[in-house]
Formats: structure tokens, C-alpha cells, sequence
């Protein structure tokens, strides 16, 4: 029998500042709880002044920061009796909705692009068991049909349209606030969907007691910021591939393109949550191209061993 102080996921970690009851059924992989990881060797390397710290959410059971979200949709999809779900994806969603389907028994249907998926996650995705169907397309148009198939047969839709994808990954902000002691002055991230950034900003925004207009559970009538553990919000920065920047063009675009897949997307589904995140946190959004990514990552890679 596991002992009292055994981490077991994100909800009933913080089961006081998510949408669920003692009644709620949680399906979880002991999700969160990931490091974070002080960089040492890189702010030497580029002559920066500032402590620079990396949230390792590639730690989850997964692989991705999706798990987060997927825990909480998945939890209330079988909460309301669901017994399959739906999501577009290119990779890193559909992992995490087959696994967590999988723990909860109920049935995952996954659409894809046709070409320019994450190999990996896709493999992923059909071992958990998932139903794996190929469109003609990108992401933006199974976003499209996964939201129509939804609202037409009995099928939950999980992708970060979902308010409760949205529950989950706040609880980013909340783990970062406990590392530090307070909120970062600076929060950087990549920006596809849009659901991230506007989770981070709800996460924040609860912490500090604040409202925030970037919830879409609650219209900005949060039940969940009366437990105060921040003293401020960071300024939230969000950086989208050069080819695929409708937050830069500030405005959708058709046929998005770059090598990272997880953000090849030209019509965010959280787009109005984002920029209120933008606005409200004084941030701002910032591009790269594909080789400036793969500069990044072989950078950090080599330089701090992540």
C-alpha cells in the first residue's frame, strides 16, 4: 500500500483548485510535478545577467505538457458518462488522449494530417489503442471536423477547446510559483493552439487573486483564486515559428509551415484567450524561423544537458 505523502497526480494535488468533487472518478498517470531546472552553463554562454530557469515538461507521462490538460478533459469526459473521445492532433495530443483513454477504458479517436506528423507520438498514440484516422489537410481543418463530428455523435472532444485542458495546464503556473517562491518576472513559451499561454495566465492570475479574461470555464468569474500564493504576475512571452505566426500577422493564416510540429498551426482555437493573456500581462509575442529552432535546441541540448 503506497504511504500517505506518495505523489499521485495533478488533481489530487491540487483537487482545491480544480473543477472536481469528492465524488469525481480521476483518471491520472501521476501527471506535473515536473523539475525546474535552474540553467547554469547558457546565460555564461550568451552573456546573459538574468536567472533563467527551464520547466522540464517533458517529464510527463507522455512526453508532453498535454498530459496536464488531458488528466482534467478526460476526467470530466468520463464524469459526464462519455464513453470515447475525440482530438485533431500532430503529435504530442494525440499521445497523451489514447494513454489517458486508455487508463479511464473508454474508446480515443484521433485525426490527423495527411504527412508532417510527429512519427513518435503518432506510434505512440496507436499503442495506447487509439482509432487513427488520416485526413486530407492540416491541423486547422481536423480542428474543424473533429469539432463538427463532436457536436454531432457521442464523442468528447479534448483538444484545448476544451475549458478543462485548460484546468489542467494552469497548474504549471502554480508548480513554477512554488519552486521560485513567487511568480517569474518573465514567462516564455511557443504558441500553436493558443491554450497553453492562456492556461499559464489563468494559473497566474488565480495565484495572485486576480481576474483574468483568459479562462474559458468561467468568463472571468474565477472560483478558484482565493488562495493566494503570488505576489505578482509575470509578463507572459509567446513565440511562434516564422511560418506559422498568426499572433505576429495578427491575423489567421490558411497554410502554415514549419519543421515543429506541435505549432504548425494558422488558426488557434484559443485566439481571443491568448491575446487577452497578451494584453493583460503587458506581453508580447515574438517569431523564430525553423533554423533558429533547431539552433535552440541543439544549444540548450549541449550546453545544459535538457
Amino acid at each position: 500500500m503506497m504511504n500517505n505523502h506518495h505523489y499521485t497526480g495533478l488533481i489530487n494535488k491540487y483537487r482545491n483548485r480544480l473543477p472536481v468533487d469528492d465524488k469525481t472518478r480521476i483518471i491520472s498517470l501521476n501527471e506535473g510535478n515536473t523539475p525546474l531546472i535552474q540553467l547554469k552553463n547558457l546565460p555564461n554562454r550568451l552573456g546573459w545577467e538574468h536567472e533563467i530557469f527551464c520547466k522540464f515538461e517533458g517529464l510527463n507521462p507522455t512526453g508532453s505538457f498535454k498530459d496536464r490538460g488531458m488528466t482534467m478533459a478526460v476526467t470530466k469526459a468520463v464524469e459526464s458518462g462519455a464513453q470515447a473521445i475525440i482530438c485533431a492532433s500532430t503529435g504530442n495530443t494525440s499521445a497523451a488522449a489514447a494513454a489517458y483513454a486508455a487508463r479511464a477504458g473508454i474508446k480515443s479517436f484521433v485525426l490527423i494530417p495527411e504527412g508532417k506528423i510527429a512519427l513518435g507520438k503518432l506510434s505512440q498514440a496507436m499503442m495506447h489503442g487509439a482509432t487513427v484516422i488520416q485526413i486530407k489537410g492540416n491541423f486547422d481543418d481536423g480542428m474543424r471536423l473533429v469539432q463538427e463530428l463532436s457536436s454531432t455523435m457521442p464523442l468528447n472532444l479534448v483538444n484545448s477547446i476544451n475549458p478543462y485542458r485548460l484546468q489542467g495546464q494552469k497548474t504549471i503556473a502554480f508548480e513554477v510559483i512554488e519552486a521560485l517562491g513567487d511568480a517569474p518576472d518573465y514567462h516564455v513559451m511557443p504558441v500553436g493552439n493558443a491554450g497553453n499561454i492562456s492556461a499559464h495566465w489563468i494559473g497566474y492570475s488565480e495565484s495572485a487573486g486576480q481576474q483574468c479574461g483568459s479562462c474559458n470555464l468561467c468568463d472571468g468569474q474565477c472560483a478558484f483564486n482565493d488562495d493566494v500564493i503570488s505576489t505578482k504576475r509575470p509578463t507572459l512571452v509567446g513565440y511562434q515559428a516564422s511560418g506559422a505566426a498568426p499572433f505576429l500577422r495578427n491575423e489567421m493564416v490558411d497554410s502554415p509551415e514549419t519543421i515543429a510540429t506541435a505549432i504548425r498551426i494558422g488558426h488557434p482555437v484559443s485566439w481571443d484567450l491568448a491575446w487577452a493573456a497578451q494584453k493583460e500581462s503587458t506581453g508580447w509575442f515574438e517569431e523564430c524561423t525553423d533554423e533558429e529552432i533547431l539552433q535552440a535546441q541543439k544549444l540548450l541540448a549541449e550546453s545544459e544537458g535538457i
